[in-house]
């Protein structure tokens, strides 16, 4: 009897510990607790039902399940380099660099089997179009420009795969060894050019100094001529003046200063000179002499 009822107590107990562990899978089975950095999938009877965000999240236990854990950090694709052809039939290889995220990852895990190579195949397929429609000398000077066109045309074309393109980069454009050896050409003579120019434009500019300088003596010598005749136009005046308030001894006057002036100027020599005056001129500067003297 006893026995009976201890094995009546442990059949029960057993049960209880059973339903309580059923209870405790169930409820780990209904919790999912995702990390910032993912989004879970969640299907029902094999149909996507659900994605689930970061934190804590409660599904139906045996009937949903998590079929995938997608990160949502941005990633970068492996450096790419494809061949393309310019406007002007030129041959350049461009090496590309995408970085992106998944924002939708139903689409992404439903729509698209290989994200990486599809991305690539869609960049290869973009910077051969758009290269095409440039010539080398605009692909060179307008690779912000391009760059944007290209990250604007893949996002366009992976929008229906749930992913977001956050940068699209042109790492290097490299031309083949012909291309590389024209461009060498035309830049030197493009640095020919502008040597010779720079060297008209030197000699250009040393004939306008050289005009300028003659110019500018000129008018020194003009202004110099100019203040001469003007002290000349003085004297005159001066002279003037005194014969008309003085009369004719302020002519006398000036007459005997050339007089002695001149006499002075030949007494300076070198003492080898001879000199041979008429009797008149002696009287002549005898009468300088006392008009001087007179005037002192």
């Amino acid at each position: 009897m006893n026995e009976d009822l201890i094995l009546e107590l442990l059949s029960s107990n057993l049960l209880y510990l059973l339903g309580a562990l059923l209870l405790i899978i169930i409820i780990l089975k209904g919790i999912r607790i995702v990390p910032q950095s993912q989004k879970f999938v969640v299907e029902r009877f094999g149909r996507l039902h659900s994605v689930l965000g970061p934190g804590i999240n409660f599904i139906v236990p045996f009937l949903d399940a998590v079929r995938h854990k997608i990160s949502i950090l941005e990633r970068q694709l492996p450096n790419a380099s494809q061949d393309a052809i310019t406007k002007d039939n030129v041959l350049v290889q461009i090496d590309t660099s995408v970085f992106y995220r998944i924002l939708e990852p139903e689409k992404t895990v439903y729509r698209i089997r290989d994200v990486d190579g599809a991305i690539a195949t869609t960049v290869a397929g973009i910077v051969r179009a758009e290269i095409g429609k440039m010539d080398l000398d605009e692909v060179q000077a307008n690779r912000a420009q391009l760059i944007g066109q290209i990250q604007a045309s893949v996002e366009t074309a992976v929008d229906d795969w749930g992913i977001e393109v956050t940068r699209a980069e042109i790492l290097d454009v490299n031309l083949d060894q012909a291309t590389r050896d024209a461009m060498l050409q035309q830049l030197n003579a493009e640095r020919a050019r502008r040597a010779q120019v720079t060297e008209a434009e030197g000699q250009k500019r040393a004939v306008e100094l050289a005009a300028d300088a003659e110019l500018y003596a000129a008018e020194q010598a003009a202004k110099a001529r100019r203040v001469q005749a003007q002290a000349e136009a003085y004297a005159t005046q001066v002279v003037a003046k005194a014969i008309r308030e003085h009369g004719i001894e302020a002519a006398q006057y000036q007459v005997a200063l050339k007089q002695v002036e001149a006499l002075n100027a030949l007494g300076n020599g070198d003492g080898k000179q001879t000199i041979v005056l008429p009797a008149h001129a002696m009287e002549a500067f005898g009468d300088a002499f006392k008009l001087l003297k007179g005037r002192l």
